[in-house]
């Protein structure tokens, strides 16, 4: 988790002391390779226990440019002959060109981020979004509008001119650019779906799918218009629950699990469990029982951490996702709590947590959050009032 492993926002350092899964698998004799972005120091050519793949002067940061170039490199890798086991990460780019697309489509309401890049390249290069007929455009969500009794710690994460900017360029959007942006944000996806299907298709035709285990997963969502919210830095569905797709010999094809709650901790336990690769002491755990019986028992909920502000570290949040419920606290601010029934209001539109009659829930989630904190030495502060 980030608190325990340091990086809390975008440019800080994994420590030394902890070994990445490049590291783990090379020293069990893998040939590991890496392509793609990097999001902490050392992006290229030297990645912590990865042979770099890619070109060191590629832009990472737009998928609409260098995603081929990733995909390139990984086919080039697959295509060579392999005398052991291998590691490769392949890590797209887009949907994230979505930001670029947003930040130009009105005038800014407040400073670009100086390490943005290319941005009006990019946003030229998704004009096709612009040519697009009306009809062919998506309905708005059915939780597009905002909770007149949302979170200060939201509110405030809405008028922040830096790092997550692109939501102050949506104040003066109409319905129709909302519904223009969730058209791109599906093209984008379409564009970085081409890219994954030409890496399986190489892995196929070298015929290495019969002894390969493969994860595909997702860092974070796209705020897609829920509660009028573009990019990450929110725990709205939209942006927490991403996928976790687990394909590889002996586990059964075309299997949805619903009832198992996963997280992107549970990555590293579930590949050294596959391969009988020695894990550290984690905390995240192997997925390969609940995937071999799916009766088995298994956690009773996944926590999230928030850290949306580079500049102000001590503005966090902490989201409780139970098999129904998910409860979120923030660090700070009037209406600090929220909860949602998931079952009943998959879109987040009632927040739980202001009915008097829903108290007994909260504090369970206070209470599972509580042990979790504990467990993981996070220093993060739950509310004890009622």
């Amino acid at each position: 988790m980030p608190h325990e492993n340091g990086v809390l926002v975008n440019g800080l350092s994994i420590p030394d002391e902890m070994p990445t899964m490049g590291e783990l698998f090379r020293d069990a004799s893998y040939r590991t390779g890496w392509t793609g972005r990097w999001c902490v120091p050392g992006n290229g050519p030297d990645i912590r226990g990865f042979e770099c793949l890619h070109d060191s002067d590629q832009p990472l940061g737009q998928g609409i440019y260098t995603d081929t170039h990733v995909a390139d490199r990984a086919i080039d890798f697959l295509d060579q002959k392999h005398d052991r086991p291998f590691l490769l990460g392949v890590s797209l780019c887009n949907p994230h060109d979505i930001c670029y697309w947003v930040m130009q489509q009105s005038t800014p309401q407040g400073e670009l981020d100086p390490h943005t890049i290319r941005l009006k390249e990019t946003a030229d290069a998704l004009a096709f979004a612009s040519d697009a007929d009306e009809s062919e455009l998506p309905p708005l969500p059915d939780n597009f509008a905002i909770d007149p009794n949302e979170p200060s710690f939201v509110q405030s994460c809405r008028q922040r001119p830096y790092y997550g900017q692109e939501v102050t360029f949506t104040w003066d959007w109409d319905e129709t650019t909302w519904r223009r942006y969730l058209f791109t944000y599906h093209r984008l996806t379409e564009l970085v779906d081409i890219q994954v299907g030409r890496v399986m298709s190489a892995l196929h035709e070298n015929g290495l799918s019969d002894n390969t285990l493969i994860l595909l997963t997702s860092d974070h969502g796209e705020g897609q218009a829920a509660h009028h919210t573009v990019v990450k830095l929110w725990l709205n569905e939209e942006a927490a629950r991403v996928p976790m797709i687990v394909s590889g010999p002996g586990i059964p094809a075309d299997v949805v699990n619903s009832d198992h709650l996963t997280s992107g901790i549970d990555i590293l336990p579930t590949m050294c469990d596959y391969t009988e690769v020695d894990c550290p002491d984690v905390t995240g755990r192997s997925l390969l029982p609940v995937i071999d019986d799916p009766t088995s028992d298994w956690r009773g909920c996944v926590v999230s951490e928030l850290h949306p502000d580079p500049k102000n570290l001590e503005m966090q949040a902490r989201m409780v996702r139970s098999q129904r419920y998910k409860y979120v606290v923030y660090s700070m601010g009037t209406n600090p709590e929220q909860l949602f029934d998931l079952d009943a209001d998959p879109g987040e539109t009632a927040n739980l947590a202001l009915d008097a009659s829903r108290t007994n829930h909260v504090a369970y989630h206070r209470d599972l959050l509580r042990e979790w904190l504990s467990s993981t030495g996070d220093a993060f502060t739950v509310p004890t009032t009622p």
